[in-house]
């Protein structure tokens, strides 16, 4: 059985995938993946991973297989705009995470967080049960190492015997994209989401940019002031590669 796809318009910005959706139109394709039982994941693109996915071909074959992959930058936006298929508007996986969290209580979904840094998760859970009444039925924040075969099998085999319908991961790109690709198939019906530092943004162990910042395309300059030396290279030296991406992609 395949994993099952949103039907939306999509668009190639360089050898990512990008659905042309609304913010509310995200939230109820992502319930429509929970309702169909089939299983399926959820990636929020940003200009990292367009840049990451050119020389990462396991990365390249996880974005072509996702359910749904939502415009999670403001740059992904504008440059949707320049390619002649705009998108309606930036659906960032930290946006989309506490409404989901809602629709999830409201619904009697059941939640898992798996990611982030110890102890993290748990508080994200405490708060979502308090403030959306969400059924987070289990948390784990392992040490993923992707060529650990078995490590792999056995977070596979812990997440099918929690039988969740929604898996929030927050490990960071590639990893957890690559990681929900390997394991989707064998924890259906789950739907999963690559989420980053979302579950710190909900526990307050990481404080997100002002709106202002975030609208205007910032938020990658925000987060380099928090985290330099961990995010320098990335924003610094690899993102700007994005541009040569957009001129092929506008050129083909």
């Amino acid at each position: 059985m395949n994993l099952l796809r949103v039907s939306t318009p999509r668009l190639m910005l360089g050898k990512v995938p990008v659905d042309v959706v609304t913010f509310a139109e995200a939230l109820d394709a992502v319930e429509r993946l929970v309702l169909e039982r089939k299983g399926g994941f959820v990636f929020t693109p940003n200009i990292d991973h367009v840049v990451s996915v050119e020389d990462n071909p396991d990365f390249e074959k996880a974005y072509a297989r996702a359910s749904l992959s939502l415009a999670d930058g403001m740059p992904i936006v504008w440059a949707s705009r320049l390619m002649g298929s705009a998108l309606p508007e930036r659906v960032a996986g930290s946006d989309l995470v506490a409404p989901l969290l809602e629709r999830a209580g409201k619904r009697g979904w059941r939640v898992y967080f798996l990611g982030a840094g110890p102890g993290v998760a748990e508080k994200a859970a405490a708060i979502a049960r308090e403030r959306w009444g969400t059924d987070v039925i289990g948390t784990d924040a392992p040490m993923v190492n992707l060529a650990d075969t078995a490590q792999v099998d056995a977070i596979a085999a812990q997440l099918a015997a929690a039988k969740p319908d929604l898996v929030l991961m927050a490990f960071g790109a590639p990893k957890q994209e690559l990681l929900i690709d390997r394991i989707a198939d064998r924890v259906r019906p789950a739907v999963l989401l690559g989420i980053g530092a979302s579950l710190d943004f909900i526990a307050g162990t990481m404080i997100r940019a002002p709106e202002l910042m975030r609208r205007a395309g910032l938020e990658w300059l925000y987060r380099l002031a928090q985290e330099p030396g961990r995010l320098w290279k990335r924003y610094l030296v690899n993102d700007p590669k994005f541009l040569l991406i957009l001129l092929r992609t506008l050129l083909r």
